[in-house]
C-alpha cells in the first residue's frame, strides 16, 4: 500500500536544517507513520511484516497482538523493562520493530503466523480481491476481526484497494466504541451491590434448605418408625383400631407430600436466584469494561479541560489588568486560520476566541449550507488548518487534505467540534510547547491512527 489512507498532519512548514532541529525540539515523523520503502519481492507468496507499509504496523500489532504478549517479546529487542514498561511504549516499540525487520520482526510475523494459523488457512482459498472481501466482510459480521485482519494483509492476492478498505472499516469501527456515561458507572455500583444483596439471601437460603433437608430427613425416619409399630400394633387390634391406624399414616403420608412441595419450592428459588446472580455477573463485567473505557476518555477530556482553564484565566486577568501571563492562544496571533465543520454555536465563540487573541478564524461548514467548491477557494493564504473529526464528513475531509497537502499547509484534526478541544491543540502548537517537544509526555493518542 504506497499510499495510505489517511495522512498525519505535517509537525510545521518552515524548513529547518538537523542542527535547528535538535535546537527546537522537533522530532522528524514518527516511524509508525512513515512512508514504506519496500516491495513484495514475490507477489504470489504472503506478504511479511517488514514488506508491509509502515502505515498498517500501527493497526495490525495493535488489533492482532495483546499487551501481555508485547511483554514477553519486546524486551528480548530492546532495553524496556517488561514490568516498568506502559503499554504506549511496549506498542511503540513493537511498531518500530516491524518497521526496521530483522529479527524482532521475523519474531513478530512468526507469533502472527501462529496464532492465526487458522484464518490462514481460511484465506487461502481466495483467489481474487471479491474472495477476500467476501471473507472480511464474514469476519465484521461475526465480530472475529484480528485473525482476518492478519489474514487479509499478508495475502498474495490482497491489493492496494482491498488493504486501504480493510484499514478504513478497522479505523472506523474504533469510532464506534462510545464511552459510558456516568449512569452506566452508578449503574454498575448498583448492580454489584445487588449482586451481594442476592450473594447474602442465597446463602440464606441455603442454609435454610440445608435445615430443611435435616428435618425432612429426620421426619421421614421418624415416620418410617413409626410407621413399623403402627403396623406391628394392626396386628393385634381390632379392625375398628386398624381404620384409625389408617386415618394417620394417610395424615402423616399427607404431612410428608407438604414437606416434599416445600423442599422443592424452595429448590427452585434458589436455581433460578443462582441464574440471576450469573446474568448480574456477565452485566457487571460488561459495565466494568465500560467503566474502563471511560477512564481513558476522562483522561483526554481533562488535558482539554485544562487547556480551556489557562485560556480563561489567561481571559480574566486581561480583562482586570493583572500582570502579562502567557496565553494559550497566543500561537494564533497574526495567523489567519480555516476551521472546516463544526457547529454554529462553538464556530462562533471559536471565533471570538480567535479574533480576540489577534488571529483571523475562517468558518466553512464542510458542504452542509457552504458549497464544497468554496473550500479549496478559502485555503490559500491560511496559516492552519483544524477540522473535528465528529461533525465533518469523508469528501470534505479528504478534500481538504489533499488541497493542504498540494499548497503545503499545516492542517490538524480535532477530536470534538468543542471549544476545549480547539483551545487544547492551540496550546500544544504554542512555540514554547513546541521549545519542550524533546522530552513530551507521552500522548495514549496518534493523530493518524487515533
Amino acid at each position: 500500500m504506497h499510499t495510505p489512507p489517511f495522512r498525519l498532519a505535517q509537525p510545521t512548514r518552515l524548513k529547518l536544517s538537523g542542527d535547528e532541529l535538535a535546537v527546537t525540539g522537533i522530532r522528524a515523523a514518527d516511524p509508525c507513520c512513515t512512508p514504506a520503502r519496500v516491495s513484495f519481492p514475490n507477489a504470489r507468496r504472503r506478504a511479511r511484516l517488514a514488506e508491509l507499509d509502515s502505515h498498517l504496523h500501527c493497526s495490525i500489532i495493535g488489533t492482532c497482538l495483546g499487551t501481555h504478549e508485547l511483554r514477553k517479546l519486546v524486551p528480548k529487542f530492546t532495553g524496556l523493562d517488561r514490568h516498568d514498561a506502559s503499554d504506549l511504549e511496549i506498542h511503540h516499540s513493537a511498531v518500530e520493530l516491524a518497521i526496521e525487520g530483522g529479527a524482532a520482526a521475523k519474531a513478530l510475523n512468526k507469533l502472527l503466523d501462529e496464532r492465526y494459523a487458522g484464518a490462514i488457512r481460511r484465506f487461502d482459498k481466495a483467489a481474487d480481491d471479491a474472495d477476500l472481501l467476501k471473507l472480511w466482510d464474514e469476519a465484521l459480521k461475526s465480530g472475529d476481526i484480528p485473525p482476518a485482519y492478519w489474514a487479509l494483509m499478508t495475502h498474495p492476492c490482497a491489493t492496494m484497494p482491498v488493504r486501504q478498505k480493510a484499514f478504513g472499516e478497522l479505523h472506523m469501527l474504533s469510532h464506534l466504541v462510545g464511552a459510558a456515561n456516568r449512569a452506566d458507572i452508578r449503574r454498575l455500583v448498583a448492580l454489584e451491590e445487588e449482586n451481594a444483596v442476592l450473594k447474602e439471601k442465597i446463602e440464606r437460603q441455603q442454609s435454610r434448605l440445608q435445615e430443611l433437608s435435616l428435618q425432612r430427613d429426620a421426619s421421614i425416619a421418624a415416620l418410617e418408625q413409626q410407621s413399623a409399630q403402627l403396623t406391628a400394633q394392626t396386628t393385634r387390634q381390632t379392625p375398628a383400631d386398624a381404620t384409625s391406624l389408617e386415618a394417620e399414616v394417610q395424615r402423616l403420608r399427607d404431612k410428608l407430600a407438604d414437606a416434599d412441595q416445600r423442599v422443592a419450592l424452595h429448590t427452585s428459588r434458589r436455581e433460578a436466584a443462582e441464574q440471576r446472580v450469573l446474568q448480574e455477573q456477565d452485566a457487571a463485567l460488561a459495565l466494568r469494561k465500560s467503566y474502563d473505557q471511560t477512564l481513558t476518555l476522562l483522561k483526554l477530556v481533562q488535558s482539554e479541560c485544562d487547556a480551556l482553564e489557562h485560556a480563561t484565566l489567561h481571559a480574566a486577568d486581561a480583562a482586570s489588568g493583572a500582570g502579562p501571563r502567557r496565553s494559550s492562544l497566543d500561537s494564533v496571533r497574526g495567523k489567519r486560520i480555516v476551521y472546516v465543520g463544526g457547529r454554529p454555536g462553538s464556530n462562533a465563540a471559536l471565533k471570538r476566541l480567535v479574533e480576540a487573541a489577534g488571529g483571523e478564524l475562517v468558518v466553512h461548514d464542510g458542504g452542509v449550507e457552504d458549497r464544497k467548491g468554496l473550500l479549496a477557494a478559502a485555503l490559500p493564504g491560511a496559516d492552519l488548518v483544524v477540522f473535528p473529526v465528529d461533525c465533518v464528513d469523508h469528501d470534505s475531509m479528504n478534500t481538504l487534505k489533499r488541497v493542504c497537502e498540494r499548497q503545503q499547509i499545516d492542517y490538524h484534526p480535532l477530536r470534538t467540534a468543542s471549544v476545549a478541544s480547539f483551545v487544547e491543540l492551540m496550546a500544544r502548537l504554542h512555540p514554547g510547547n513546541l521549545a519542550q517537544l524533546g522530552n513530551p509526555p507521552t500522548s495514549a493518542f496518534c493523530l493518524r491512527h487515533g
